[in-house]
């Protein structure tokens, strides 16, 4: 979580009275506007995942997704290598518990996800894919209790229900339950949530590692280690050759893929979120779903229900609201917190 150094509201001002919190002050602290706009726009390229990724599984590319995301991490591991490999004394800070959050990074939010996210496009709508990733946060809060012994407060529950409710909407529409989790969108729902699960628990996960390594050291390991990973299962699977039918659009459609979506928006993203507070980061990160939106219709002739967007509306506030919800931290002594703004969805 980065620190925001503004000014404080002083001693008297309290921020709910947290239990277990010794000092609660808060810190004022305004976005800059050019750091709001990195955030949108490393948003906006996410949005364009779909449009990369969803050619390639089609019958007509025949890609696999084991394939498609184990040669995605090896055009990311081939530029951060040189990187990981002059800073690599910095992987000795790294102790036990560091090393098991870089391998859940890695593994969970980069390796596996990736690939459930990738087969969700077999499947379902690719809006739906794509939208369904605002529910990370709810996963997130999740994680951070237990990895970083973030306690969000007891009236979280009071969000749940709505999210769920906006999360069926969005996924399903007016479809009754019965027939939504019997067909092929129930399957793309089910894997683009569990994409969505994994990449919110690497949220967690990649908080813990950042208390060890800088943010590029931490995005660097995360595309190395996963490439064993991915390797091992493609072999298992027996699809490390990309299929027969590949052709140049295919390979610049994975390089695209890689970096649009990939490695330019994290960098954009992250360099922006420094000086952007989690709730400001939310509005901007509306970037996301609406260039995605556009991308599908004009690429992907891809297109969503009334119904299901007013689900994604329902989802995407209270996700909003989650970010001002305080939560209880863990506080050494002497900690100021004034520089340390919380939020539930981190």
């Amino acid at each position: 979580m980065p620190a925001y150094h503004g000014r404080s509201e002083g001693p008297d001002a309290t921020d709910g009275g947290l239990p277990g919190l010794v000092d609660s002050r808060r810190a004022i602290f305004t976005a800059p506007v050019a750091s709001v706009a990195l955030v949108a726009l490393g948003a906006a390229l996410w949005g364009t995942d779909g449009a990369f990724r969803q050619p390639l599984v089609s019958p007509v590319a025949r890609w696999s997704p084991y394939t498609i995301v184990l040669y995605e991490h090896v055009i990311l591991t081939a530029i951060v290598l040189p990187f990981l490999i002059r800073n690599r004394d910095g992987l000795r800070r790294l102790d036990r518990g560091g090393w098991l959050a870089a391998f859940g990074v890695a593994w969970g939010g980069s390796a596996l996800a990736t690939l459930a996210f990738t087969t969700a496009f077999e499947y379902g709508n690719p809006d739906v894919v794509v939208l369904l990733q605002k529910t990370q946060p709810l996963w997130a809060i999740a994680a951070a209790a237990v990895v970083m012994r973030e306690r969000p407060l007891r009236r979280l529950g009071w969000f749940l229900a709505p999210a769920l409710v906006g999360t069926y909407l969005l996924s399903f529409g007016t479809m009754s339950p019965r027939d939504a989790f019997t067909g092929a969108e129930g399957r793309a729902a089910l894997l683009a949530l569990l994409a969505a699960a994994l990449w919110g628990a690497a949220t967690a996960f990649g908080r813990r590692t950042l208390v060890c390594l800088e943010p590029q050291l931490v995005t660097a390991t995360r595309f190395t280690l996963a490439l064993p990973l991915l390797l091992v299962i493609a072999l298992y699977e027996g699809v490390v050759a990309p299929p027969a039918s590949a052709d140049a659009s295919d390979w610049t459609r994975l390089v695209g893929l890689a970096l649009v979506p990939g490695l330019f928006a994290l960098m954009l993203y992250y360099r922006g979120l420094v000086q952007t507070p989690a709730s400001v980061a939310t509005f901007a990160e509306l970037a996301f779903p609406a260039t995605a939106l556009v991308v599908n219709y004009f690429a992907l002739d891809a297109t969503v229900s009334a119904t299901q967007l007013a689900g994604f509306a329902v989802l995407w506030a209270t996700i909003a609201l989650l970010h001002r919800l305080p939560v209880e931290l863990p506080v050494s002594p002497g900690e100021n917190l004034a520089i340390r703004p919380a939020s539930a969805a981190g």
